[in-house]
């Protein structure tokens, strides 16, 4: 296809590529193309609508509806959202609105319009070559151009500054539009420029930026210069900051047509299928099957940290944590595999206590949990989640047989340093394990890896429900009797929450008189 793109002025007048389509601006070419795709879903049959931002996952009823209408108003737009919510990938997904191929004058630092040229270097280049000016081509790619904002962005970085090299090798005035070097704006010129955290940018830099979003001009080291860019500018921002730190000057904020709330998915279906798309689960050297409990489980930690008191949730928990802690899971299994030359990995529930260091940096503790230790925290979260994944498989089911052979003197112990098989062997012994795993499908033909799987989750789930006793070292034993001691500390532990809650609630009554 770029083989017979035209490669000249003179050709590109005579392709499809007429001065009429080329006059759109980057906002009529999104709309435009958007209005397309809304047409052939509508046409397709219910079960072959292609999406309209591929790979977004949980936000076709709630997120999708306000881009599409931002785009068809031709808005700037800002999304608002916790960490590890696809803002950014959902600006870069805009560049599927864009055309396939968009002509540019080769050479134009700015992709000047070959009809409607803005920069002196253009114009002066076809009054010199006429229709023997060369074309050059973007792709959807090119025309996008994303910068995180941080606090040290200049003006230079965004607009451009004097380049006083580029002055004396010309032998141009330090004035001539010649001599700029021009920043990330102009290059987007004809495109899509995205700004991340735009909060974080100093207020001086967001004025340039929106007096050369509003007048088309601006002046570097008190020289004028005028750029009618033609550039969608979308953003995005922590709502914290957006909100509470208020660091986005009000000419800019009004200029922002459309604010868009992102969030987290909202069950964990929705957040099993983001982590099945994004985790590395396909490894060339081992053959892995994830049981469903397992995607569950991971799943379900970053849902109850989201809900845990001593979680900082203006910080929120990023779905990058359950995509991390499945990577190390299935790493774990796999070195397991490995090790004893099976076949197979299949992971475990204990391969998730293995992916700490995965979680560990994805949440913000609150003071509470800052006094417990990040690990302690972790492993009540994980340990809840086992509970919850559990009821939903084994609420009917009567443990009563395997508590009995525990609490008879019985203890098992699972862990990396036997192969399935001699772990099946051990479990075997427990008197009615093996029949309880019906609700899993295992039976007496399944493999090894899946039944030790199953029945290592049957007793983390009896663990976390404290119809057993666990170590580190991951031996099973019976639950331990209650002592006035334990329940001492525990009425201790729920005083010591009360009078937390109290501070909290004085806190605040307080500020809100202030």
């Amino acid at each position: 296809m770029a083989t017979t793109l035209p490669t000249t002025l003179g050709s590109l007048r005579a392709s499809e590529f007429t001065p009429v389509r080329l006059a759109r601006s980057v906002k009529d070419e999104l709309r435009e193309n958007l209005i397309a795709k809304l047409r052939a879903s509508a046409q397709s049959k219910e079960g072959n609508k292609a999406p309209l931002f591929p790979g977004i996952v949980g936000y076709e009823d709630t997120v999708v509806p306000q881009i599409v209408n931002a785009v068809l108003s031709k808005h700037n737009f800002i999304l608002l959202g916790l960490r590890g919510q696809a803002k950014s990938r959902i600006l870069r997904s805009l560049t599927t609105l864009l055309d396939p191929h968009c002509p540019y004058i080769a050479g134009s630092e700015i992709r000047d319009n070959p009809y409607a040229p803005i920069s002196k270097f253009s114009r002066d280049l076809i009054a010199k070559m006429g229709d023997e000016t060369p074309i050059a081509w973007m792709t959807p790619d090119d025309r996008f151009v994303e910068k995180l904002a941080t606090p040290d962005v200049t003006v230079a970085d965004l607009v451009g500054d004097i380049d006083p090299i580029k002055a004396a090798r010309s032998n141009q005035d330090l004035g001539s539009e010649l001599t700029m070097h021009y920043g990330l704006l102009p290059r987007a010129n004809r495109g899509i420029f995205a700004i991340n955290e735009i909060p974080d940018l100093a207020g001086k830099i967001q004025v340039a930026l929106f007096n050369i979003m509003q007048e088309g001009d601006v002046q570097i080291k008190g020289y004028p210069v005028r750029l009618p860019l033609d550039v969608a500018i979308v953003f995005s921002a922590n709502p914290e900051d957006y909100t509470a730190r208020g660091k986005i000057v009000t000419p800019l904020k009004d200029r922002i047509g459309s604010e868009i709330r992102t969030h987290y998915p909202e069950n964990v279906e929705e957040g099993i299928a983001i982590t099945a798309q994004e985790a590395w689960s396909t490894r060339p050297a081992s053959r892995i099957e994830i049981p469903h409990y397992i995607r569950q489980i991971v799943e379900q930690i970053a849902f109850t940290a989201r809900e845990d008191k001593k979680v900082d949730k203006r910080s929120g928990v990023s779905q990058r944590l359950p995509i991390s802690t499945m990577e190390l899971v299935l790493s774990n299994a796999e070195r397991r595999a490995l090790l004893h030359d099976e076949a197979v990995a299949v992971p475990r529930v204990g391969d998730i206590y293995t992916a700490l260091p995965g979680i560990s940096g994805k949440i913000e503790l609150e003071y509470e949990g800052e006094m417990r230790g990040a690990d302690t925290v972790i492993r009540e979260i994980i340990r809840a989640s086992v509970a919850n994944v559990f009821d939903k498989y084994f609420a009917a089911t009567n443990t009563q047989q395997i508590e009995q052979w525990f609490n008879l003197g019985g203890t098992v112990q699972l862990n990396d340093e036997q192969p399935s098989s001699g772990s099946l062997e051990e479990l075997k012994q427990i008197q009615g394990l093996i029949e309880k795993l019906s609700p899993l499908e295992i039976n007496s033909k399944s493999k090894p890896e899946v039944t030790v799987s199953a029945a290592e989750f049957l007793l983390e789930g009896m663990y976390a429900h404290k119809r057993l006793s666990r170590t580190e070292e991951r031996a099973f034993s019976a639950a331990e009797k209650k002592s006035r001691n334990d329940q001492a500390s525990q009425y201790a532990e729920k005083m010591r929450e009360r009078e937390i809650e109290r501070d909290d609630y004085a806190k605040r009554t307080r500020r809100g008189f202030n």
